[in-house]
């Protein structure tokens, strides 16, 4: 039976949910400089690779960028490189970087919600159990976005749509099992249409555009940093954010009536081999790079929140992140 878009579905009630059913059934940091701390294990020539599973120009491309710049410029590290490898939701550069540098102290992997969704959903040999939390870095929300001159023009009326006629109402956005398929997932349910929803996955948020100004997808889902320039030149028309209040100017899907909200998170991971005290230098060079005035007018200028977590109680995050996911992308019913 179709559900009324009144009904609730939020990621944090399904977290509660999540955790409820679950329950029923150190070291100091020291700068990367070599020299400093132990000197005979600091980074050769003070070089820090960060290693990017997606391709150029999207959230986590964004994201590692502004760290590594930071880094530089907080003197935590003297010289960063970037590695980017793309496809699949990250679990190809997931992957790759397990094989590569699991015992590397001088390589960071981005990662966030939506490698966590796309593992859950393509169940790879390789999942967030063999990399280790750094810290978690930022979030983001998700923007619904229309072409300028579509019919459609609030959240309730892509919920109609969907209603009446899922298999033509095509959804584009990010990977498959990523946050913003997961967010698809949420309207088509709401609509009552979770198994008849055609979501078409692309490589990251330009391709979405194009989808939408092509006509090729009636909607696109995407972070609010990825549609900004279009939304900003007239090309695209934002219907709704995903928080729960508004955002740079954009009413939320939930104060239009449709009670579907999520937050999209971005942090850095590191090798299973490295031992506590290098990641714990890892982690002070991070901390330092994200109290720099540079980082700090980066999160401004993309419109990012902060969201900073680390240590146990970023391990806990991130288990209870995991658990959920597979249990969400079940009740969506997505689809790879």
């Amino acid at each position: 039976m179709p559900q009324s878009p009144s009904v609730t579905l939020s990621r944090r009630n399904f977290s509660a949910w999540i955790a409820a059913s679950a329950a029923a059934a150190g070291t100091g940091g020291a700068a990367l400089w070599p020299g400093v701390a132990r000197a005979a294990d600091a980074p050769a020539g003070s070089k820090l690779r960060i290693v990017i599973p997606a391709n150029e120009g999207g959230g986590w491309d964004q994201t590692g960028r502004a760290l590594g710049a930071a880094l530089v410029a907080s003197g935590a590290v003297g010289n960063v490189v970037y590695e980017n490898i793309g496809g699949k939701g990250g679990t190809i550069g997931l992957a790759k970087y397990v094989e590569k540098y699991d015992a590397d102290p001088e390589a960071l992997l981005v990662s966030g919600m939506v490698m966590v969704g796309a593992v859950a959903l393509q169940k790879p040999a390789v999942t967030m159990s063999n990399v280790s939390p750094v810290a978690r870095l930022t979030s983001d929300y998700e923007v619904v976005a229309v072409k300028a001159d579509s019919p459609i023009k609030t959240p309730k009326d892509l919920i109609a749509q969907l209603r009446a006629d899922a298999a033509n109402t095509v959804v584009a956005g990010g990977s498959a099992g990523g946050v913003d398929h997961m967010y698809a997932g949420m309207l088509a349910r709401v609509a009552g249409a979770s198994s008849s929803l055609v979501y078409q996955a692309h490589p990251g948020g330009a391709q979405v555009v194009e989808a939408l100004e092509s006509g090729k997808a009636v909607a696109g889902i995407s972070g609010f940093s990825e549609f900004s320039d279009s939304l900003a030149s007239g090309r695209l028309r934002a219907i709704g954010v995903s928080s729960k209040q508004p955002f740079q100017g954009i009413a939320s899907v939930r104060e239009q009536g449709v009670d579907a909200d999520l937050a999209n998170w971005r942090g850095v991971m590191t090798g299973k081999k490295v031992p506590p005290y290098r990641k714990a230098v890892l982690l002070d060079a991070v901390r330092r790079a994200t109290t720099h005035e540079l980082w700090v007018k980066t999160i401004k200028r993309n419109n990012w929140d902060p969201y900073w977590m680390a240590g146990k109680d970023f391990e806990s995050f991130l288990e209870l992140d995991t658990a959920m996911a597979g249990p969400l992308i079940y009740l969506l019913k997505l689809k790879a």
